[in-house]
């Protein structure tokens, strides 16, 4: 065999990771720092998975084949053209098979130094899984509550910009974590991609110092959080944010502005609030957007969902909520902010 291959203790040995998958498995989920050089298309792999399952093995090989040579003698034409005789690429796919393998026996036949990741994909998928379950019970989390509109998030970026540890959630699953939370023409990143994110920006933090983190239930839109995580949270020392309401109202304001740009939008979203409120609560806010009095829709909004919802949910699961240290928070200025950050 031409090629070596690697574990992956050993990544960072190398000076480049090629994720030879389609372009669909690469956007799912893949390793931090891979490039993606496919030797397969989606396309071309449903071709050939369409062959092996209604012709014959041998007969989608054939074909494969033929793609595969193509498709690596596009990437030797073009993105590895320049490379020197010294670089050295870890090479992997799903299982560490075919696909990767015929790109690695190439590569080194050209004469770089090739190796195979053992187990491919799969086997980083399991790794990552593992670590999830252990790394956050290494970690001090100092967990940020306060009801919705509160500053929560406002207040983590204030202490990274402080120097402190902050793990922020809902930026990872690009989500604000309610039901109005959705990101304007930002889709949220796929169940494996957070885990992989969320890993590394564990891995970052220092065991040594406490770390911020903004209270959340077990889901962030779409995302669900490790369960190790979720524990450690509700097990952690806990810091209460106060913020008066009409400056939550403000905050909230500003921070959807697209939803009054949109008040359709808006409405139809506050149709999933339907089974809690009934349909003469909903009628009623709708008849408040219509009429652009968006202020008093959101106080009501909190006061009569969010914040009886959010106490509820964390005064059931976080265990030093009642000894909570109280943050009051007159102003969500950036300057207010950076104080309180300071003082803490």
């Amino acid at each position: 065999m031409l090629f070596r291959t690697a574990n992956l203790s050993q990544l960072d040995q190398f000076d480049e990771i090629i994720d030879v998958r389609t372009p669909q498995e690469f956007a799912e989920d893949h390793i931090p720092g891979a490039i993606n050089c496919p030797v397969l298309t989606d396309e071309e792999r449903i071709t050939v998975g369409t062959l092996y399952k209604q012709v014959s093995p041998f007969e989608a090989r054939k074909v494969g084949a033929a793609l595969i040579a193509k498709n690596i003698a596009h990437h030797l034409e073009t993105r590895f053209h320049s490379h020197p005789k010294s670089w050295r690429p870890l090479i992997y796919c799903w299982r560490g098979g075919q696909r990767s393998g015929a790109m690695s026996i190439i590569l080194a036949q050209v004469g770089w130094a090739a190796h195979k990741l053992e187990g491919g994909y799969k086997t980083y998928r399991r790794d990552v899984l593992d670590k999830l379950e252990a790394l956050p019970q290494s970690l001090t989390f100092k967990v940020v509550c306060g009801p919705t509109g509160s500053g929560k998030s406002r207040l983590l970026t204030a202490l990274a910009d402080s120097d402190h540890q902050v793990l922020d959630l809902e930026m990872l699953a690009q989500h604000r974590g309610s039901v109005l939370g959705r990101l304007p023409g930002q889709a949220q990143p796929s169940q494996k991609l957070f885990d992989s994110v969320l890993l590394l920006a564990l891995q970052k933090l220092d065991p040594a110092r406490p770390v911020y983190v903004e209270a959340e239930s077990n889901k962030i839109g779409l995302i669900t959080l490790p369960p190790a995580l979720i524990a450690a949270m509700h097990a952690s020392a806990c810091l209460m944010v106060e913020t008066p309401l009409d400056t939550r109202v403000a905050g909230l304001l500003e921070d959807y502005r697209h939803y009054l740009a949109d008040p359709e939008m808006l409405i139809a979203h506050l149709e999933s609030l339907h089974r809690f409120h009934g349909a003469k609560q909903l009628e009623h806010w709708n008849a408040l957007i219509h009429a652009g009095d968006f202020a008093a829709m959101v106080a009501e909004l909190l006061t009569l969902h969010y914040d009886p919802s959010y106490f509820r949910a964390t005064s059931r699961h976080y265990a030093h909520l009642d000894s909570a240290q109280r943050v009051p928070l007159v102003s969500l200025s950036p300057e207010a902010l950076k104080e309180i950050a300071k003082g803490l």
